[in-house]
């Protein structure tokens, strides 16, 4: 059950705005260095490193989660919902994107509600394997249920008065290699009867190689019905990472600089590299190092990588709407942005 606040009255403050497509996230972090609630200090870390973009879970909006969404973050992502409790879901994301317009209205913050990999979802497992669970109830039940959640949010922007604040409806994807092998997959089966605003792509399937995560990118977008309303690209990794377990740190910030500068040539309107502080243990009881900051402490490679490209394409972006009246737009930001990572 969501638990909302009563609506607060946020007075609007300068916000950048722009979109700078790398980010991260924060799921269930595994250790902190503060006596905050994790998500504070985790959301806190985030804008430090110079993010305007951030990802976490929303299972209530409780005062830490309030507290987040009235920190000068200007792209929210949230996991939010059950899978198939269709009726309950369209009256809690309703309320839940009623009160985002209403508390932000004016504030220039957008709101992307979604949920986990969607293939686990559809299989009820995590097995790759177990595609003869897949029947046709299965996946006309997925695709009532995520066009019931697109519907709440579409009811809720229609009911509620708003300027300078907007929220849309995501669906997220992982399985995309079995997917472009005709297997039975959300993207392959659900995606094109579906009306969701943005896809998310959990890309662990494809990140290590250029260009097998490009033609996944095509793929995903070619199943993706038109959106009237909505410009540009409408997939984006939602989820990437190399884990310190498997990777040296120089290899972990390589590997991680390849699928931003993939995501950025293909047009995605985020990369979100898994996460800011690790979030899984193994059986021995140690980090698997999916992190940004250690355990102890520690930026490692790719936090660095993340906080010299927010400066320079911050100053990019400043200097241009000085020169030209105007932000860049996501073609002009992009060609500059790539040649941040070598």
């Amino acid at each position: 059950m969501v638990i909302l606040l009563a609506a607060v009255t946020v007075v609007a403050k300068p916000l950048d705005t722009f979109n700078y497509v790398l980010g991260t996230q924060t799921f269930s972090p595994a250790y902190q260095f503060t006596s905050e609630p994790k998500l504070i200090e985790t959301a806190r870390a985030i804008l430090a490193m110079g993010s305007h973009t951030i990802k976490f879970r929303l299972e209530r909006i409780g005062p830490d989660e309030q507290q987040v969404f009235d920190m000068p973050f200007a792209h929210y992502l949230v996991w939010v919902g059950t899978f198939g409790k269709q009726e309950q879901e369209h009256g809690e994301l309703y309320e839940i994107a009623c009160h985002l317009l209403k508390t932000y209205n004016g504030t220039g913050k957008t709101f992307y509600l979604g949920h986990w990999e969607g293939d686990w979802l559809l299989r009820g497992t995590d097995n790759t394997k177990d595609e003869d669970k897949i029947t046709p109830a299965k996946i006309q039940g997925m695709i009532d249920w995520l066009n019931t959640r697109q519907r709440a949010v579409d009811d809720a922007k229609r009911d509620t008065p708003h300027r300078g604040v907007e929220v849309y409806h995501y669906t997220e994807v992982n399985l995309v290699k079995l997917a472009m092998a005709g297997k039975k997959t959300v993207t392959h089966d659900v995606l094109p009867k579906t009306t969701v605003d943005f896809v998310s792509y959990s890309s662990y399937d494809t990140q290590r190689s250029p260009e097998e995560l490009r033609a996944a990118l095509d793929f995903i977008e070619s199943k993706l019905p038109p959106k009237p309303g909505i410009a540009g690209k409408r997939v984006f990794i939602g989820e990437y990472g190399f884990p310190a377990c498997q990777y040296s740190p120089a290899e972990q910030d390589r590997l991680s600089r390849q699928v931003m500068r993939v995501g950025l040539e293909w047009g995605c309107p985020f990369v979100l590299y898994w996460e800011m502080y690790n979030n899984e243990i193994d059986k021995a009881g140690r980090q698997r190092g999916f992190w940004l900051i250690d355990d102890k402490g520690v930026k490692q490679p790719i936090y660095h990588t993340h906080r010299r490209f927010y400066e320079r394409a911050r100053q990019f972006v400043a200097e241009f709407r000085v020169k030209n009246g105007s932000t860049p737009t996501s073609e002009e930001y992009a060609k500059f942005a790539v040649r941040l990572l070598p």
